[in-house]
């Protein structure tokens, strides 16, 4: 009989404050939006609270998704400039959009075959949450070199723009024009037509990588930075409105023709040199909401802020810039003269003319130049903010709504890389920083090295190299965090009141939980390292063992302080026992009566726990055991090394049962569950595996950590068991009530690699594709747009159903057309009638036409245009003649009818066009097209003016002007 097995699937992940992603703040400053790897967290920025978490629904292995690979995880955030969505791009290249208030993700974007780099809305203000109208497009550049804008109402992908060489890493659009900017690791920046969807500019004046760009607010300067030490700065230009402005100046005029023909959109002002102490590459650019102050973040601690003069400054700069260059001139001219002999006198005096017109026309030009303001004159340089600890990661600064005590210029956000979130405010006058708050007690500031469960499961202790944290394991909530060594192994005193941690400079250290308070500490405890504590099963000690090749009995002990107050457990050492080699792993029999030793030396002891008399020697593995665990009949040993394998020993004699090889890299961390002969291995292949070890088989593979899992801990029952990586997250698995069976799960691991080796060959046939017909232009089109979206599963299957769908209503077609002709026949013999038809159960009652347009409706936007690029050209072509129907039954399919005819025309063009058959549906199509689209845009129009003038009109009997009406709720939501 097949055996069937409970499946357990991921619930909750907890301990990231902030990963690789920008921090990002709302449009009224007081929600901060973070990435916490897979994950979008949602903090309240004053009270340092979280609100909650927008996590993608991950894939089960029992709805075939791929149970071992983890969620990509976020790479870039982008708050839209109106309404409650947030854009988030992720390291496969997938881009979703996000409604924060209610936690849903409304839009998934495929169109990247790498991670995704850098995000921006269009409209969106530049270094704050909102505050424009705008959002309707989004810019998104990747890793594969593209840049591609989505249609955000349209949920789809417009175009992909092609040309740089290496990594994009910003965009930006450009206010009041079609245009967009984007900066690349190939050193150059380019200027985007979004009418014409090429190319008009190309900066290549940087002489390294460009990593960040930005437009001011106003949208008239553009700044970039580089791997140098400089700041550039752009002017930007509106070459149509000031074509148009000068031919309707100057129309007969002779330079209105060359004006026209100047399309330069950004003109270099200069440079500004960053500080002495920045000298890593700029990592991140921003200018703030108000466009008063410059952010340039460097890739290691410092923040630089420059302050943005405004126009009257700058002139006033601009003007004791040319004060100084006068006098300087002069006085040089004064130092020649002196220097300057009578005879040469003379003769420059005879025959100077032309020199002196030749540097009075240089001169000319100088002052030209001088005239114009240069970045130095509207940058000022004025603080340098400094991460102590660790590096920076992003910042951002608040939006304009956010309400800023008195005598605070600017308030900055800082992403850390030792995982928290400090928040410092710019003083008005001296333009100091000052800290206002941190965000930095729910999570370790390093990798989690150690888990342990109370004996209860109500309680979870994790430790690190700063210390020890109290977590509830089932809400995900940090309780306490003390502070203490580097903690290497853990576990609960009985009572749960009380924690002991082994560190990694050989102390062991005790804790008291209710005070959150390091109590004791025990310096002599070992020589090196504590790599393992054991707790004895009768509860009177524990045994710990560590690099000083001893293991060290202690028995718990309470002691009464001599000022009074609640008692303290102290640690009193018993007996001590020297090994051959340094202890690895620990673990005593639940009975008591054994105790098993891993060693350096790739073996594992084991003796008599009461008196230490040498019973086993356990050898096998080709590396050191790492860790171990016994099973709750004390019958069976479970080992894991660093040679990737498990090995399943029996107590009674010593012999190996079993050995598997589980993991990809080296097994951290192995727990039976508690009554079974089940197990949890854990590896630095950062995957979680189950086993049935009675059978050696292997249950599931969860993979979700995104570095090493270092520990893992199983509750008392079973019920779930929570694991802590290298990546600083703890992750819970809860055991549910699906059935599963090993060969299904088998097959559906191997579904899951063979799909993903589908889509990497997909991946590499399209940018061969790519790279073949840039080989091909040989540069002259080098710059061209493709199609934004790309192949994936969804797409296949999409256009899988559209081809079912269109073979179903041609064989129901054809039955109806038989069905017609037998009754004609019947009425011209004189027969009775034949029997109505039974309905097709597959399209459920639906006419042929009417059950095609409901599978192509249940398509995703995002998904359409690459599944009808999938379809043959004779499975178009019959798609192509079901849109005159759908327009003549008069339904609300007329904006999805209107898209798949431009898609089928514009792909098929050239067929369509030699295709006698197609004409007379292109016939069709074209008289009832323009007309249904001009009614469905009647309809918006009335629609929207039905909106207005009730709105007026609500105005009117409240007698109450428009910001009189929004000022109360813009009261209520900052109090």
């Amino acid at each position: 009989m097949v055996k069937a097995y409970l499946r357990y699937e991921f619930s909750a992940a907890f301990g990231v404050i902030t990963s690789a992603a920008n921090p990002t703040y709302d449009a009224t400053g007081k929600l901060l939006f973070t990435s916490s790897l897979e994950s979008i967290s949602v903090w309240n920025a004053k009270q340092g609270s979280l609100v909650r978490q927008l996590s993608p629904v991950v894939a089960s292995s029992s709805c075939g998704g791929s149970p071992s690979s983890p969620v990509a995880e976020v790479t870039v955030l982008c708050i839209a400039p109106a309404g409650t969505t947030i854009a988030a791009g992720y390291s496969d290249g997938t881009v979703r959009l996000w409604d924060y208030e209610s936690g849903e993700c409304t839009v998934t974007f495929k169109g990247h075959k790498s991670g995704v780099s850098c995000l921006r809305y269009q409209g969106t203000a530049a270094g704050a949450g909102g505050g424009s109208a705008g959002g309707a497009l989004l810019a998104s550049g990747g890793r594969d070199t593209d840049v591609i804008v989505w249609d955000v109402a349209g949920e789809t992908g417009l175009y992909r723009l092609r040309g740089h060489k290496d990594q994009v890493t910003d965009v930006v659009f450009l206010p009041g024009q079609s245009k967009l900017v984007s900066a690349s690791k190939d050193g150059s920046v380019r200027v985007w037509d979004l009418d014409t969807q090429h190319c008009c500019q190309t900066l290549g004046g940087h002489r390294a990588e460009v990593w960040a760009l930005d437009v001011n607010p106003a949208g008239t300067r553009l700044a970039t930075g580089a791997s140098d030490n400089e700041i550039r700065v752009f002017a930007i230009r509106d070459p149509e409105s000031e074509s148009a402005a000068a031919a309707a100046a100057a129309p007969s005029s002779s330079s209105a023709p060359s004006a026209l023909r100047d399309h330069t959109v950004l003109v270099p002002m200069g440079s500004v040199r960053r500080g002495a102490a920045s000298h890593e590459r700029v990592a991140l650019l921003r200018f703030s909401g108000e466009g008063q102050w410059l952010g340039v973040q460097g890739a290691g601690r410092g923040l630089e802020l420059f302050r943005v003069r405004d126009e009257d400054e700058a002139r006033k700069k601009l003007k004791r810039r040319k004060k100084r260059r006068k006098e300087k001139a002069t006085k040089k001219a004064e130092q020649r003269k002196e220097k300057a002999g009578g005879q040469q006198q003379q003769q420059q005096g005879q025959g100077g003319s032309d020199d002196d017109d030749e540097e009075g026309a240089a001169g000319g030009e100088e002052e030209e130049e001088e005239d114009t303001l240069k970045a130095s004159d509207e940058l000022e340089a004025v603080q340098l903010v400094a991460a102590k600890g660790a590096k920076l990661r992003a910042f951002c600064f608040a939006p304009p709504a956010a309400r800023l005590p008195p005598g605070v210029a600017c308030r900055l956000a800082l992403a850390r890389s030792d995982n928290a979130i400090e928040i410092v405010d710019v003083s008005s006058d001296s333009h100091a920083y000052s800290p206002f708050s941190r965000l930095d007690l729910p999570g370790h500031r390093s990798d989690i090295r150690a888990l342990a469960l109370s004996p209860d499961d109500s309680a979870l202790l994790s430790a690190s190299s700063a210390g020890l944290k109290l977590w509830n394991p089932r809400t995900g909530s940090c309780l306490s965090t003390m502070e203490g060594g580097y903690g290497l192994s853990v576990l609960f005193a009985p009572g749960n009141k009380f924690a002991v941690v082994g560190t990694k400079e050989g102390t062991l250290e005790v804790f008291d939980l209710g005070a959150a308070s390091r109590v004791h500490v025990e310096e002599a405890a070992h020589g090196g390292a504590v790599w393992a504590l054991a707790p004895l099963p009768d509860k009177s000690g524990f045994i710990s063992g560590g690099a000083d090749k001893t293991i060290k009995f202690w028995q718990w002990s309470v002691v009464a302080p001599s000022s009074g107050g609640s008692r303290q457990l102290r640690l009193a050492h018993v007996r001590s026992v020297a090994m051959a080699d340094d202890v690895l792993a620990l673990r005593v029999s639940p009975d008591g009566r054994l105790l098993a030793v891993a060693l350096l030396d790739a073996t594992v002891k084991v003796y008599y726990a009461d008196s230490m008399k040498f019973f086993l020697s356990l050898y096998g593995h080709k590396l050191p055991v790492l860790c171990m665990d016994i099973s709750s009949d004390s019958s069976l040993l479970l080992t894991g090394s660093s040679d990737k394998n498990i090995k399943i020993w029996g107590l009674d004699f010593g012999d190996c049962h079993r050995s598997l090889f589980a993991h990809g890299d080296a097994v951290m961390s192995v727990a039976w569950v508690p009554g079974t002969h089940y197990a949890f291995s854990a590896g630095k292949d950062r995957l979680l595996k189950y086993w049935d070890l009675d059978r050696c088989e292997l249950l599931l593979e969860l993979g979700g950590h995104h570095g090493e899992v270092w520990a893992l801990a199983v509750s008392q029952f079973g019920d779930f068991v929570v694991t802590g990586s290298h990546d600083r997250s703890i992750r819970r698995w809860e055991r549910t009530s699906e059935p599963f069976f090993v060969e299904e799960e088998r097959e559906r691991r191997l579904e899951s690699l063979f799909e993903a080796d589908l889509e990497a060959t997909a991946a590499d046939k399209d940018t061969a594709a790519a790279g073949g017909a840039g080989g091909a232009a040989a540069g002259a089109d080098a710059t061209a747009a493709a199609p934004a979206g790309r192949r994936t599963l969804e797409a296949v299957s999409a256009a899988d159903a559209i081809i079912e769908a269109l073979e179903v209503a041609a064989l129901e077609m054809e039955r109806l057309r038989g069905a017609d002709k037998e009754r004609a026949e019947a009425e011209a013999e004189g027969r009775p009638p034949p029997r109505p038809l039974p309905m097709n159960a597959v399209m459920q009652g639906l006419a042929p036409s009417a059950y095609v347009l409901k599978v192509v409706s249940g398509v995703r936007a995002s998904e359409l245009e690459q599944a009808v690029m999938m379809l043959p050209f004779a499975d178009a072509l019959r798609l192509l003649g079901y849109l005159p129907k759908w327009l003549e039954a008069g339904g609300t399919a007329v904006e999805l009818t209107v898209r798949l005819a431009v898609l089928v025309v514009r792909l098929h063009q050239g067929q369509l066009a030699a295709t006698a058959a197609a004409r007379p549906v292109l016939m069709r199509l074209q008289r009832r097209l323009r007309a249904a689209a001009q009614g469905l845009k009647d309809v918006v129009g009335f629609n929207m003016a039905g909106l207005g003038h009730l709105g007026r009109r609500l105005k009117e009997r409240e007698g109450v002007t428009e910001g009189d009406a929004v000022l109360p709720a813009k009261r209520q939501l900052m109090a």
